[in-house]
């Protein structure tokens, strides 16, 4: 048995150096195999110049509607969906054929919205703003984390570290920062310029092509009067003393309503532009905020909607069946209140959200964001890309 084994471990060995030298052949000599076998020279990968993601254009894929995307919306009958590496999607004949757009950036891209058919603005990871002018095929940089921290350095210490003007002056007064926010808030506003660009922006929303929010983590919110090209900090403008993560931005009837965790919802006074918070009976984190006139749906974790028929002033739970988090809506054309979950769920109410019914999905798959196509057809996307969905 011996002479066999031994045999057999020359044969091996063999094998093995002869694939070593047609892989060192096919790589460019043993060097080169080194290299991509991750035994770099330490004296090249130091010749590399580090480039800021938010200074590097979105990577091109070959099979653009199947990256994971985070974000989808209608600019016109154009969809539009967002996700990692800073890539963007759309599609001009309902979802059957994606073209990836033009971004100057690399960061994670997590939500955004098109108040016309042409303008647009995308948010994400490094705190970075992205505007489109022509539908979504190509987008620029606003604003960005590094940006952001000079903003509310300059606003709320007097720093000059910003360029151009930042106020918007149409904005109701309110009381310094010093009278209605803790005194720690100075400490809070240096401590986002050290740390660097790290927060991201979670949603965006504009009432238009000038007026707009961009809402993210730590509480950090910014208001546009300009489409973009400066941003006001509304830090000091939202009853959140505990800084909690800001998911969601968006309007119900004639109310604007922004949703964090620990069942904190807020909602804007128009007289004094701040965000007041509305007590609402949920622990846990909403994600979104939806609705119709005289019925205002908030919904969040484990599949937990809340309905308001009276502006907050009350909640009444609704039962979903969902187990996993519900983390994005849409409002079809003829009213129905779309909801869709982590776990690939989509749940349509007929009732101004009294109640939901699952539609039957055989293979469901998990869900980011979604938008309505028509009136029996939503765009979905998460982290296995974009497809549509009827709910018939």
């Amino acid at each position: 048995m011996k002479p066999r084994i031994l045999l057999i471990a020359l044969i091996a060995a063999v094998m093995l150096s002869s694939s070593i030298a047609f892989a060192a052949k096919m790589w460019g000599g043993f060097d080169s195999l080194r290299t991509w076998m991750g035994q770099k020279d330490e004296t090249a990968v130091a010749d590399i110049a580090y480039q800021d993601i938010l200074d590097t254009p979105a990577p091109k894929s070959r099979l653009p509607a199947t990256a994971v995307l985070n974000g989808v919306t209608l600019a016109g009958k154009r969809i539009v969906g967002v996700g990692q590496l800073g890539h963007v999607v759309y599609s001009d004949d309902g979802g059957k054929s994606w073209t990836q757009a033009v971004v100057p950036v690399s960061s994670d891209l997590l939500a955004v919205h098109f108040p016309t058919p042409q303008q647009g603005w995308a948010v994400g990871h490094d705190g970075v703003v992205l505007n489109s002018a022509d539908g979504g095929a190509t987008w620029n940089k606003q604003f960005d984390g590094r940006a952001a921290a000079q903003v509310m350095e300059s606003h709320y210490m007097g720093k000059n570290s910003c360029s151009g003007c930042h106020r918007s002056p149409e904005l109701p007064v309110s009381g310094k920062p010093g009278e209605s926010e803790p005194s720690g808030m100075m400490e809070e506003i240096k401590r986002f310029s050290t740390q660097g660009p790290d927060k991201p922006f979670l949603d965006v929303w504009f009432e238009n092509e000038t007026t707009g929010y961009i809402v993210g983590a730590f509480s950090l919110i910014f208001r546009t009067n300009n489409g973009g090209k400066s941003w006001m900090p509304l830090y000091d403008r939202i009853d959140n003393p505990k800084r909690y993560h800001l998911y969601s931005i968006r309007p119900v009837a004639r109310e604007l309503y922004i949703t964090a965790e620990q069942g904190a919802v807020f909602r804007l006074d128009p007289k004094t532009g701040r965000f007041t918070a509305i007590k609402t009976p949920y622990t846990g984190t909403f994600f979104g905020i939806t609705g119709k006139p005289g019925a205002v749906i908030a919904y969040g974790m484990r599949g937990n909607v809340f309905r308001s028929s009276d502006d907050g002033a009350s909640w009444q739970k609704i039962e979903t069946g969902v187990p996993a988090g519900l983390v994005s809506s849409t409002v079809t054309a003829e009213g129905r209140i779309v909801l869709v979950s982590q776990g690939g769920q989509v749940l349509v109410s007929s009732d101004d959200g009294s109640s939901f019914s699952r539609v039957p999905i055989e293979q469901p798959t998990p869900a980011a964001a979604v938008a309505t196509v028509d009136t029996t057809t939503i765009a979905l996307v998460g982290p296995r890309g974009a497809k549509l969905q009827s709910i018939k």
